[in-house]
Order: C-alpha cells, then structure tokens, then sequence
C-alpha cells in the first residue's frame, strides 16, 4: 500500500468514534469548562489509523471523557485540537464543546499558541540561541511522510531555540516552533547540523532515512519533549491557560548529568 493509499485509509478510520481504552487512560495536565489538556507518552500515536485503531491517546481520552468528545463528532476531530508525533510526548489539547472546539483551532491556526520544547541534539546550533526560517515541504519517500528543506518552495517555518547546557558533544536546547510544520523542529535541528539525539529519520548533511527497522531492533528514545504550553483563554487567570509536562526520566537524568559535568549555560 502507497503511502497516498495509508492516508485514505487513516482518514477513513479517524471518521469512526473511537473506542474508550481505560488502560489508556492519560494523566490530566489541566481541565476547565470546555478544555482537557492531558499528557500524551512517548511511543503512543494521538489518535487511530492503519494499526493503531484502539491503542492511541484519543481512546484513552474517550475512557475519561467519550460523552463530551463523542458529541463533537468526526468533523470536528472528536475534540481533538492538535497532535503530536508518536514518539514525541507532552501535552494534547482536546476541546470538550464545539465552542471550545472552534475557539482554540482558531488559536492554534493564529499561531496564538505557545508551545516550549525540549531538545537534546547532537553536536551545537550556530549560535546560543538564534531561528531557523527555512521552508518545509511535506513529501513522500517510500512508506513514509517527510519534511524536507528544499531550494525553493515550501511552506513557511520558523523555530527559536536557546542553549540550556552543552558537554561532550551534546546541547540541551528549549525550542519553541511558531508554526507547527510535519516534524518541524527534527527538520529544521538536522538542516542546522544538530540532528535531535534518537532521530533515525533525520540527520545532518543527508537525506531522510525511511528504511524500517531490522526485525527484532528497537528504535532509541527519541528525546524531544513537548514540555509546555500556554494557550489564551480569557475566562483563565491572566488570560492564558498554562499546562506543564513532567520532563522524561531519560531527559532529565542526561540533563543532569550534563549540568554537573559542565556546570553553567551557553
């Protein structure tokens, strides 16, 4: 199957109500009157398509609140607001009244939306803390969706980064995307050199790797982490709903370890 065919397919799956999983059930970061923002793990896709029908965020969300999500409908996503890439984690907005719904699509798509990453990435940007503009292109290589910088066209991209700590070859960076491109912030890391640390798709200086794993191989852990995020919201205290995600045990002990090794930043 074609990777065009994978997303009918996907399209077609995401119309069916999901179904609750109460394994699945996520931490919730923050709730209020028509707003659920919950903790996405690395390693579980959002929502359903082709083999993952019901083992994704969505159906633990529906465990927690399918009378809410399922009144929106497929057309307005199950309440669901955004996404994250399967092995990114942090927080998922999911909107729990059709008003809700339209409001925060409607911020996301105003790029009103903060959203602050951690990166840990291989070697060091060009400089402490700076932007990538380059364009992104979604393209299809083989059985997977790609985002590439190409010479011309593209669709616009920006993202910020600043330098928490480097040592031994490694840079802990805070990333924030302001435009919310497929794999941005992995794209525009490799196009600067410093490809995120478990990213076997991109790498510096060569193409996107989309060869599947030998059989039996896990892939590493990729260490990018949505971290927070601030969405405006004017019944929130200050205008601004705020939902933090604990950083990954993986992060936060290599982070630490970094700090002690070579204490002090940039």
């Amino acid at each position: 199957m074609s990777a065009r065919d994978r997303t009918s397919t996907d399209e077609q799956i995401r119309r069916q109500r999901p179904r609750p999983e109460p394994s699945l059930q996520p931490r919730v970061l923050l709730e209020v009157p028509g707003v659920l923002v919950v903790d996405k793990p690395a390693g579980v896709p959002t929502q359903p398509g082709r083999g993952h029908s019901d083992d994704t965020l969505l159906n633990g969300a529906f465990a927690l609140r399918g009378d809410l999500l399922g009144a929106l409908g497929s057309d307005r996503d199950w309440g669901l607001v955004h996404r994250l890439d399967r092995d990114v984690s942090g927080p998922v907005t999911l909107a729990t009244t059709a008003e809700a719904y339209d409001a925060l699509r409607a911020a996301f798509a105003d790029r009103l939306v903060r959203k602050t990453y951690l990166a840990l990435v291989r070697g060091t940007p060009p400089s402490s803390e700076g932007e990538c503009s380059r364009a992104i292109r979604e393209e299809i290589r083989g059985r997977m969706k790609v985002g590439l910088c190409p010479q011309r066209g593209g669709e616009t991209a920006l993202t910020r980064w600043r330098t928490l700590v480097r040592h031994d070859g490694c840079t802990l960076l805070e990333v924030e995307p302001v435009t919310g491109r497929l794999h941005q912030i992995r794209v525009h890391m490799a196009a600067l050199g410093c490809p995120v640390v478990g990213d076997r798709v991109y790498r510096a200086d060569a193409p996107p790797n989309t060869s599947p794993l030998p059989p039996g191989r896990r892939a590493d852990p990729l260490l990018l982490h949505a971290w927070r995020l601030e969405i405006p919201w004017p019944e929130a205290p200050g205008g601004r709903l705020i939902a933090t995600s604990p950083i990954p045990a993986e992060m936060t002990e290599l982070a630490v370890a970094m700090a002690r090794l070579r204490p002090g930043h940039g």
